[in-house]
């Protein structure tokens, strides 16, 4: 079980601006969120939401919207990438380079008779797929929800047969081709605006 706890000792709301996660003061100077013992305070919060929408903004640039001198910013963001709350920092490319790719929600439902085993390997296939940009394990009708990315048709029907339809492992799967992107935001807000 992972413990949260949330300490307002004192409210300054008004001096910096910063509001609430989720319904919770978190508005002060002192204000800590502690998650498995490592902690984020509001500027962690703020910081990691402008940095999950733009991570080449410089420390300059992001102290324009945070009220942290810019070196206390790059130290916060070494500090959030060493503590592991940054997995990862990629480049998202334009549409201009991938828009002519086939992509496709694939829904796998798997045998009543899956062993564990079976299951593992299927979902080690998933991984180690480049063309599998996503898999999630779901509840309902299907069990697991895959995007796959793909040059053409072919390439696709061939990575289909090899994940798919050869794994005896997968009782059906279903797949609907993207007409286009309307929208993509792998964004999670951890602080609320100011007002």
């Amino acid at each position: 079980m992972i413990e949260l706890r949330i300490l307002n000792p004192f409210d300054w709301t008004s001096t910096y601006g910063f509001r609430a996660i989720a319904g919770r003061n978190i508005c002060s100077l002192c204000d800590k969120i502690w998650h498995n013992r490592a902690m984020l305070d509001q500027f962690d919060a703020a910081l990691l939401d402008l940095v999950q929408r733009d991570d080449s903004r410089t420390a300059d640039s992001i102290a324009t919207e945070v009220p942290l001198s810019p070196s206390a910013i790059a130290r916060r963001l070494r500090r959030l990438r060493a503590e592991g709350w940054i997995a990862r920092t990629i480049a998202l490319l334009s549409p201009t380079l991938t828009s002519g790719r086939l992509r496709a929600c694939v829904l796998v439902q798997l045998s009543e008779h899956a062993d564990q085993r079976g299951k593992t390997a299927l979902l080690d296939r998933l991984q180690d797929a480049p063309q599998v940009q996503f898999a999630y394990e779901i509840s309902g009708t299907y069990d697991l929800l895959a995007l796959v990315n793909c040059a053409d048709m072919e390439e696709y029907v061939g990575l289909a047969e090899e994940l798919f339809a050869a794994d005896a492992m997968v009782r059906r799967y279903e797949s609907s081709f993207v007409k286009r992107e309307l929208k993509f935001a792998p964004f999670v807000r951890l602080s609320e605006p100011s007002t």
